[in-house]
Parts: structure tokens; C-alpha cells; sequence
């Protein structure tokens, strides 16, 4: 467009107003202006009802609600970003590590790495709170151990609390104030038996509207389930499913104990083996009043992990399971390193 037509437009959106105003003065002296219309008396403000669609409950032997959905690992627009915790030999987390330390390997190809950070980021954290009747003399040292895990937080981080006994609940919602958290607890009492399964199927669900990239499960349990109404391997697909972080502190009666159920004798594996897939760690606890500290070290841990992300050279969208590998190039100077993280991801299908 031209100087001279730019002009010109400006020129005549004036003219066109000028033109409006004149039609309304004319049309006014030909016509009265209508009567006043009165103002119909509202009743009050209506009350709005939300309805919210209660989920179906389980059938035994049919397929759960959650079989057919396909999560991802963060696949933001075609980078892959996956969290990353490197220990020593003694559990100790190491810090300070470069983009060339690590290799990622998907479905055995080995991918380029895009993107590398090791900074904090804001969490969203839920914590899985066992008050069934076992729990009873563990109580005290739990709620010091949640805590603890809590003193570590930033202002951006947030939180929700699922307590369970023989069913889940949602006591706490999404909340910024950790406080709120420990206020709550503090009122637990122990009772019934343990739907432990349950309690972290309503903890995944929950994350759901979670707002932080980074986000995690804090299980504080000892172990053995025997109320839930869905199974081990349901809760396995649902965690391999979700993009959270799952950090377990099973607090057990020690092997030789007596009186340990079937179910309290399975709890370690099956703790160990749903964080272990999930990127995340089980920390098994014999003496409770070690709880505390293990609680702090998780804290640290989760705001001292990598972020790495990688475009995947598989670029077809059949929403797949996508193995992952994260192998490292061991720096000098330090023993040998073991990283944590999520085993895979299921590739989206459109």
C-alpha cells in the first residue's frame, strides 16, 4: 500500500463518521424516541448447579476405566523431556553433571539430546497417607517425616493429601500452603484395614490437574494391601501411563518379625517395582525413627534431578510404548553412578 493510499483511508474513515452522526440527527427529528421500557424485577440471583459425573465403579473382570489412555513423558509438540536422578553407590545425589554425560537411548536408537537443564523447578507433589490400623504406632514419626519433605519446598511448589484405610479420600486439594498439609495431619487417627492400591489410583487421577512440570507421589505406607477394589497390575498400568515420579517409603517390620501377612510380605517388591518404573525410588525402613531424615533426602532429591529432552526419531503416532534408556558417561574422579528414570513412554496417537 502506497504513502498516498494510506492516507487517503485515513482521510475518508472521518468522512464516514461525520456521515453516520448526520444520518442519526435526521433520523431522530423524524421519529420520537420510543417510551421508556420498565425494568423487569429480577427474583435474585439464581444459584448455578454443577453437576459432576461420578465415575463408573469397577467390574470385576472387566477392563479398567484407565486401560485405554496413552500418556505421555511431557511430549511437548516432538521433544520428549524426562527427569533424571544420578547417585553414587551409597545413595548419595550428584549434581553438577553436563549435557555430555548422558546418552538416551529410545527403543535401543540413540537420540539426539536437544535440550539439558539442571536447574530447580516448581513441583507439584501429592502425598499418599496411610491411616489404616497397622499404622497406629507409626503415626507420630510419619507426620514428622511429611514434615520434613515439606520444609524443602519454594513458593511455586503445590500440593494435595490422600488418606486411606480401608477406602481413599481427598482431604487436602491442590493447595500452595504446606501447612495446611501438616495442620491436617495432625488430627489422623489410625483404623481398618489398607486399600493401598486405591489410594494411589485416586493420587494418579488427581495429578491429572496438576500445573507444575514436574511432578511426583509420596507414598507413606507399610506395605501389605488387602482392601482395594482394583488390582496390582491395574495400578502398574496406570503409573506406567502417567507422567509422575513415584517415591515410596515403606515402613516394614523387619524379616524376621512374626505375624507378617502375605500381603505385608509382597508390599516392599511391589513399592519398589511401581517407583522403580516410574523414574522414581523406594527407600524400604525397618526403624521408623528413621523416617524423617529419609523424608528430607527425597526432598532434595526430586529439586536435584536433569531434565533432558530429545526429539525421537520415530516420528510415527501409533501410541506405542516407547522404551527409554538413559545411559552415562562416567566423569572422572567419581565411583560408578547409577540414574534413575522413567522406563518409557507411550507415543501419541495423533
Amino acid at each position: 500500500m502506497s504513502a498516498g493510499e494510506s492516507v487517503r483511508d485515513y482521510l475518508f474513515i472521518p468522512v464516514i463518521a461525520v456521515g453516520l452522526m448526520a444520518a442519526g440527527v435526521w433520523a431522530a427529528e423524524d421519529k420520537a424516541p420510543p417510551p421508556p421500557q420498565k425494568t423487569p424485577v429480577s427474583a435474585g440471583p439464581q444459584p448455578r448447579v454443577a453437576i459432576t459425573p461420578r465415575a463408573p465403579k469397577p467390574v470385576a473382570g472387566a477392563e479398567p476405566a484407565f486401560t485405554d489412555r496413552r500418556s505421555n513423558i511431557r511430549v511437548d509438540s516432538t521433544v520428549v523431556l524426562i527427569n533424571v536422578t544420578v547417585t553414587t553407590p551409597l545413595g548419595q545425589v550428584v549434581t553438577g553433571m553436563e549435557k555430555e554425560h548422558f546418552r538416551l537411548l529410545e527403543d535401543k536408537v540413540e537420540q539426539k539430546i536437544v535440550s539439558f537443564t539442571s536447574e530447580e523447578a516448581p513441583l507439584s507433589v501429592g502425598l499418599v497417607f496411610d491411616i489404616s490400623g497397622s499404622m497406629n504406632n507409626k503415626l507420630s514419626k510419619s507426620r514428622q517425616a511429611a514434615k520434613e519433605f515439606c520444609k524443602s519446598a519454594n513458593p511455586d511448589d503445590e500440593f494435595f493429601l490422600v488418606q486411606f484405610s480401608e477406602r481413599p479420600e481427598l482431604m487436602i486439594p491442590w493447595t500452595r500452603s504446606f501447612e495446611e498439609i501438616i495442620n491436617r495431619l495432625a488430627f489422623t487417627r489410625a483404623h481398618g484395614r489398607t486399600a493401598l492400591l486405591d489410594g494411589l489410583y485416586l493420587a494418579m487421577n488427581e495429578m491429572k490437574k496438576a500445573r507444575n512440570p514436574r511432578k511426583a507421589v509420596l507414598v507413606l505406607s507399610d506395605g501389605g494391601d488387602n482392601s482395594s477394589r482394583y488390582t496390582e497390575s491395574e495400578i502398574k498400568n496406570l503409573v506406567r501411563e502417567a507422567d509422575v515420579q513415584m517415591y515410596a517409603m515403606g515402613i516394614f517390620e523387619s524379616m524376621g518379625g512374626r505375624g507378617r501377612s502375605p500381603e505385608e510380605m509382597a508390599g516392599p517388591g511391589m513399592l519398589r517395582e511401581l517407583a522403580e518404573q516410574t523414574g522414581g525410588r523406594h527407600f524400604p525402613i525397618e526403624n521408623i525413627s528413621e523416617l524423617p531424615d529419609v523424608a528430607a533426602k527425597i526432598g532434595v532429591e526430586l529439586r536435584s534431578q536433569y531434565m533432558i529432552g530429545y526429539n525421537p526419531a520415530n516420528f510415527n503416532k501409533d501410541g506405542k510404548f516407547r522404551k527409554v534408556e538413559v545411559k552415562l558417561v562416567q566423569p572422572r574422579g567419581l565411583p560408578p553412578l547409577r540414574a534413575y528414570y522413567r522406563t518409557g513412554y507411550y507415543a501419541p496417537t495423533q
